[in-house]
């Protein structure tokens, strides 16, 4: 009898281990800038975060940046499945998701967009028009900044004067500069070297993380402050890719994006600090809107976003404002 017992339950375990385990779940990434820019950094190290939580779980691939997939087409990319996994700012894709325009002009954290309802809101938006699944929302805290060639000149009430700037823009603040008076030109940010070479251009628009990198401050040596719009950088998955995850690769993905849209926050700032503070060391000097003029530009950027939205699809224009602010 006891033999009989010993056989069975070495046959249980024979059969237990003769079970398929499931393979490690593998996931391809591109992130929109060059690796050196400390945007794409900052991604790799959440891919080291969530490689080292969840080995022989879950891995991220790197397949590299806008070198295998230019910028302005990952959403497109990862909606129809040929990219699992992005890091690429909303405002690149408005196209597929134009409330994306929601992250640039919120007024919250992302830790209070997950508390208030506004993660979980934008995030179902995300899954029925761009397919794709948020992870994250990270690198916040800092904004953009105008820099120019020349001195620009503060007009009496403490507002830049536009007249005679021609901008490279994005098409997330093409219509910004549009509404306050500036020529705006959108171009990849791989031409604006050669355009501000070339006096195509006379001023761009850009956080000072990895501004350096691109070698722009070679030509602009005026940065002009407040920054404004709010960083709109995502991690997001393509939707599909995401629904095939085992629970527990799901699990190790989503505390390690908690963790990290914190982690990233608070690296970023350090850097921004750090980067401003070395280019007016190096000579860059700083133009300062001040007063009501100064309001009425950053009010005018945070209506730039809404507007935008309004216009492209008003569905879920009141909700989001009321979530994001």
């Amino acid at each position: 009898m006891k033999m009989w017992k010993n056989t069975a339950l070495a046959a249980i375990i024979a059969s237990a281990f003769a079970l398929p385990a499931r393979a490690e779940d593998v996931i391809n990434a591109v992130h929109f800038t060059p690796t050196q820019v400390g945007f794409a950094q900052s991604f790799l190290r959440f891919v080291d975060k969530v490689n080292a939580a969840g080995e022989g779980v879950v891995r991220i691939e790197v397949r590299g940046g806008p070198e295998v997939i230019p910028n302005t087409q990952l959403g497109a990319a990862q909606q129809s499945g040929l990219i699992d996994m992005i890091n690429n700012p909303a405002g690149l894709y408005l196209e597929i998701v134009p409330e994306g325009d929601a992250f640039s002009a919120a007024t919250i954290t992302p830790w209070e967009a997950r508390e208030n309802g506004a993660w979980e809101k934008i995030d179902q938006v995300y899954q029925e028009k761009g397919n794709a699944k948020l992870i994250a929302w990270v690198d916040t805290g800092v904004g953009f900044h105008i820099w120019t060639v020349d001195e620009p000149k503060v007009q009496d009430n403490g507002m830049l004067d536009f007249n005679g700037l021609v901008l490279r823009a994005s098409p997330l603040y093409k219509q910004f500069f549009d509404s306050i008076g500036a020529q705006a030109v959108v171009m990849p940010m791989g031409d604006t070297y050669t355009a501000l070479e070339r006096g195509m251009i006379n001023g761009l628009a850009y956080p000072s993380i990895g501004y350096k990198a691109f070698g722009w401050d070679k030509f602009t040596r005026y940065r002009v402050d407040p920054s404004f719009f709010g960083m709109d950088v995502l991690i997001s998955m393509n939707l599909d890719a995401w629904n095939d995850l085992s629970d527990e690769s799901k699990a190790v993905l989503e505390k390690a994006a908690q963790e990290f849209e914190r982690e990233s926050s608070d690296a970023i700032r350090k850097e921004d600090e750090e980067t401003r503070a070395l280019m007016e060391s190096e000579g860059m000097q700083v133009v300062e809107m001040t007063g009501e003029g100064r309001d009425a530009f950053l009010d005018a950027a945070a209506k730039s976003s809404w507007d935008r939205l309004t216009e492209r699809d008003p569905t879920h224009v009141e909700e989001l404002r009321e979530l994001f602010n």
